[in-house]
């Protein structure tokens, strides 16, 4: 043990080494905060003068920095305030009423009042805005596209103040972000000029070729000439005229949001990527030369610039840097963190670092006072420069009592985590005490009692983080109840002092001191050992010995197969054993059982590997094959059971199996029999086996007025019989009892036997039938007889059936056809993505191209109301009907013998797995990770109806197993071409072809 104590290191597998196990931990002096692993309630608390942050809840980046945006908007907030809420009969000096104490925000005005009170008045570093998320139905682990988010939620903003009577509040948005613009198109021919005069919330500026802002507003507002085919149809000349078309701004919003098209579609990828190219802007921004009307004031200053951090369109991460109007003072919002500035200036170039470097990549310009150059930035916001004093927005009483008791709840937090604190250093000072005077007398001494205890309850009492459990030896006994010689590895040998203390204190159990080591299992563990060492000696021995030819009837038999792989089943079976001594306890850990149901499956698959086995029969005696067996010597066979003592053991006088004999000779009479059966039953129904000749319900034979039926699951058993009577079992029965109903009644209509369930059937000819008879048991016949006028038409015929339809069951069995379409739970579905809008089935999918027949088989299918066939006349019979269950039919459907319906799939499509009840934006959000589109860029259509509604489940919509769904990529418009039919259409004119 000595020698040990020089070490920092645990000598593995030595149990008298007790350094290195977790107790320099506890030796010397010690820091308090070493006692505890909870930090610091106060790092969670506001700053003086410093904003509140937002947490990311995933995904939500993007919708934290609009939110810091909007609430330094102070004329936004201050309305935001004045909307009523459900809790704002708020009366002064009386608080918010009782059965408002768990207060939950309803409407989105009322969850942004509630965040914008939070981030204004909580002494909180972070707020969490889930509720927010929430109630707008964001998925927090999908990055949506930012620009798209500003805009519906605006929109979404305007429609819910839009209902308020404040004239304040309900104009708010459009006194702030609104502005408006004309589409102006000029005839060249005779000067009439058509105006089309449109409101915006943002303007969407073309980065692409372009350096500076001004570049990019100077684009969006240039001539664009129509001529050519693109010429514009003028009212006053009624004819196609060239014409210029231009966007002339009207007016300006106090904020002025610029979305800087980052983003793009890229028709080669058919995907979004992101421009990286650098923008140059100032922080002054004089709108009035891009004004029509000149005497206004359109000086703007820069208050936002929202950032996007990545290359790709798709990931990435969003940061906002905005001004606060107050102080003048630059803040970066980057979720819960916020860093002010230096100096009142904005700094982006950190951020400008962080985008991936390439080779292609422009070096960034020279930006001088007062200008600033991005590559990240996707969109800039301007406010209107004016002299007014900055506004001092109060939070109203209603919100600030909400406020307050959060901050109450903080608080109560704060001081948890610190009480928490302080005792867990109590605990730890106890604790360090109890250690330091225990660990001095760990150690048994020479010649002194001891115990044995666990390596890992030892360093789980030295780990200050967790409070060690009761004492639990059961993992390191064997099956005798005993310590096992191959667990004294993972166990530590200490004093009784100190193992009389740790019982009392900790309870648990058993105890194992000096008699606690198993003999038997050491025994046990000696002879496997051995064994093992003696095995390749052993095997060169019985490999001499099998070359002996044995004589008289001293022998025994042993499986040819047992004695090819006798050497490496001794080994597996010695490991086995060396396996079930070291888990013999079934009180072990988890893993230990798992390994013996594992081991025990791995027998039952396996159970022709034991020794000898290989000539055992089913019953339990001595194979009758001889080819499998042969004879060996009993000093060879005395060898072998010193390794496998509980092999069947047969000496060579041994006779074979009585029962096996009897089989055998059954076996062959059977064969033989079954041989003559099935030639007699081709002979007899020579046409039915080979498929010849065979009668058809849609073009009924002149020779005959009666069919009868049998289902095709009976005619391929009885042919597969026929083909192989020694190896298939002989049909007795016809079983039609498949093709009816509970009632008795048929399942199928004449008109569907005729198409769709024509593979459920087999048509018989009335000879045929006779013979049927004789040869099976029948237990429904059916049959189907023609009844016409002597000397009529043919085509006027009427076709009853023996039973009758059970028109019922029939409409039941449809119902649950279409019920089951629409409720599975795991199917395949094909996504076809349309290029230009053509999709050419027939030459991308030949096998789609089946005759006209089978197109109208499949609307058959789905129409309950056209299988009332006036030619296919069905008596109703007097038996009762009841509510019926299909089991019947369920089970036939389930022998394999409907009509294939799969689709394959063709170029261009991908399956995906769905299942009805999941929605079509899950659906979306699947096609996304297939085939990068965005959810918002995809148009989805399935047999010519539009996929709109994302809340719908595919179950609903009509989607089905199978379904084919065709996908259309949106591609950006780039120029006005569109809004030509929009333009034209305001003013009633004839849009030109």
């Amino acid at each position: 043990r000595g020698g040990c104590w020089s070490y920092r290191r645990n000598c593995r597998g030595n149990p008298n080494c007790l350094v290195g196990i977790g107790e320099h931990v506890w030796l010397g002096e010690i820091d308090e905060n070493s006692f505890h692993n909870i930090d610091d309630p106060n790092c969670e608390r506001r700053k003086k003068n410093a904003f509140v942050g937002l947490t990311n809840l995933g995904a939500t980046c993007y919708v934290n920095t609009f939110l810091q945006m909007w609430f330094l908007n102070l004329e936004l907030r201050q309305a935001l305030y004045l909307c009523p809420s459900t809790c704002s009969e708020y009366v002064a000096g009386e608080g918010i009423p009782n059965d408002k104490v768990d207060y939950e925000p309803q409407t989105i005005c009322e969850h942004l009042q509630y965040l914008f009170a939070l981030l204004q008045n909580s002494k909180r570093r972070y707020i969490d805005p889930s509720g927010f998320v929430k109630a707008l139905g964001l998925d927090t682990g999908q990055q949506q596209d930012a620009q798209e988010f500003s805009k519906l939620f605006m929109s979404l903003l305007e429609d819910t103040l839009s209902k308020q009577k404040n004239p304040d509040v309900r104009n708010i948005v459009q006194k702030q972000f609104c502005g408006e613009y004309a589409y102006v198109t000029v005839c060249n021919q005779c000067g009439r000029e058509s105006k089309l005069v449109s409101k915006f919330y943002e303007l969407e500026l073309n980065i692409q070729g372009h350096k500076q802002l001004t570049d990019c507003i100077t684009e969006f507002l240039k001539e664009e000439k129509l001529e050519g085919d693109n010429r514009y149809f003028c009212e006053t000349c009624q004819s196609k005229q060239n014409a210029t078309r231009k966007i002339r701004l009207l007016s300006l919003p106090c904020t002025l949001n610029l979305q800087l098209m980052r983003f793009v579609f890229d028709r080669q990828t058919g995907h979004k990527k992101k421009l990286n190219t650098y923008i140059g802007f100032s922080e002054l921004l004089d709108m009035e030369p891009f004004m029509e009307q000149k005497n206004g004031v359109y000086v703007y200053e820069l208050s936002a610039v929202l950032i996007h951090r990545g290359v790709s369109a798709y990931s990435g991460h969003y940061i906002a840097h905005v001004k606060d109007p107050q102080t003048g003072e630059w803040y970066k919002f980057n979720d819960e963190d916020i860093e002010k500035m230096e100096g009142k200036k904005l700094q982006l170039g950190i951020e400008e670092d962080l985008a991936e470097p390439s080779k292609s990549q422009t070096r960034k310009p020279k930006c001088g006072k007062g200008t600033h150059c991005s590559r990240n930035a996707y969109m800039l916001v301007y406010r209107l420069q004016t002299r007014e004093k900055s506004l001092t927005v109060e939070v109203p009483a209603f919100l600030q009592e909400l406020v307050e008791r959060d901050n109450c709840k903080f608080e109560e937090w704060c001081n948890e985590m610190a009480e928490m604190r302080k005792q867990s250093v109590a605990r730890g000072k106890i604790k360090h005490e109890e250690v330091k005077e225990l660990y001095k007398r760990l150690p048994a001494e020479a010649g002194s009692p001891y115990d044995f205890i666990s390596l890992e309850w030892l360093q789980k009492w030295l780990d200050e983080s967790t409070p060690p459990k009761p004492i639990d030896n059961t993992a390191c006994l064997c099956s005798h109840g005993k310590l096992h010689p191959d667990k004294i590895s993972i166990m530590k040998r200490i004093s009784e002092y100190v193992a009389d203390f740790f019982y009392r204190r900790y309870g648990g159990g058993p105890r194992l001191n000096v008699k606690a080591l198993c003999k038997d299992c050491v025994v046990e563990r000696c002879r496997i050992l051995r064994l093992k060492n003696q095995l390749n000696e052993d095997y060169k021995t019985v490999t001499n010995l099998l070359k002996i030819t044995v004589k008289g009837n001293d022998g025994f038999w042993v499986g040819k197969a047992s004695l090819r792989s006798w050497r490496q089943l001794a080994l597996e079976q010695l490991n086995e054993q060396d396996e079930d001594a070291e888990h013999s306890n079934g009180k072990m850990n988890g893993n230990a059982q798992n390994k013996d149901e594992s081991n025990e499956e791995k027998r039952e698959e396996e159970e022709e590997l034991n020794f000898n086995e290989d000539i055992v029969c089913p019953h339990g005696d001595l194979c009758i094959s001889e080819n499998e067996r042969r004879v060996v010597s009993k000093e060879a066979w005395e060898k072998l059971k010193q390794y496998f003592p509980k092999a069947p053991e047969f000496p060579n006088n041994r006779e074979c199996c009585s029962q096996c004999k009897i089989l055998e000779r059954e076996g062959e009479e059977n064969e033989a029999l079954h041989k003559m059966m099935a030639s007699e039953q081709k002979t007899s129904l020579q046409n039915l086996f080979h498929d010849k000749c065979r009668p058809c319900l849609g073009s009924w034979p002149q020779e005959t007025d009666e069919l009868y039926i049998v289902s095709q699951f009976f005619v391929e058993e009885w042919r597969k019989f026929v083909r192989r009577p020694t190896r298939c079992s002989p049909v007795s029965s016809v079983g039609n009892s498949a093709l009816l109903c509970p009632h008795g009644g048929l399942m199928f209509t004449y008109a569907s036997m005729t198409k769709e369930d024509s593979k459920l059937i087999a048509l018989i000819w009335p000879s045929e039938w006779e013979r049927i008879q004789k040869l099976f048991v029948v237990d429904h016949v059916i049959k189907i007889t023609r009844t016409q006028a002597a000397g009529a038409d043919p085509e006027s015929a009427l076709y009853t059936s023996e039973p009758q339809l059970c028109p019922e069951c029939r409409e039941g069995l449809l119902c649950q056809q279409q019920r089951d379409l629409r409720e599975y739970t795991q199917a395949t579905i094909y996504i076809h993505k349309v290029v230009d809008n053509k999709k050419v089935m027939k030459d991308a999918a030949p096998e789609l191209n089946v005759s006209s027949s089978e197109a109208e088989e499949e609307r058959e299918e789905n129409k309950p109301e056209g299988e009332q066939d006036p030619d296919f006349n069905q008596t109703n019979g007097g038996a009762k009907r009841q509510k019926i269950s299909h089991q019947s039919y369920i089970a036939y459907q389930k022998q394999g013998i409907r009509r294939s319906t799969r689709h394959r799939k063709v170029r261009g499509e991908k399956a995906l797995l769905v299942s009805a009840n999941q929605t079509l934006k899950e659906l979306k959000i699947q096609i996304m990770h297939a085939f990068s589109v965005a959810p918002f860029d995809q148009n989805l259509s399935i047999d010519g109806k539009i996929l709109s509604d994302d809340t719908a489940t595919l179950g609903s919509l009509g989607v089905i197993p199978e379904s084919v769904i065709l996908l259309k990529a949106d591609e950006p418009i780039a120029d006005y071409a569109a809004m030509d039919d929009v333009m034209q259409g305001e003013e009633g004119g004839i849009p030109g072809s």
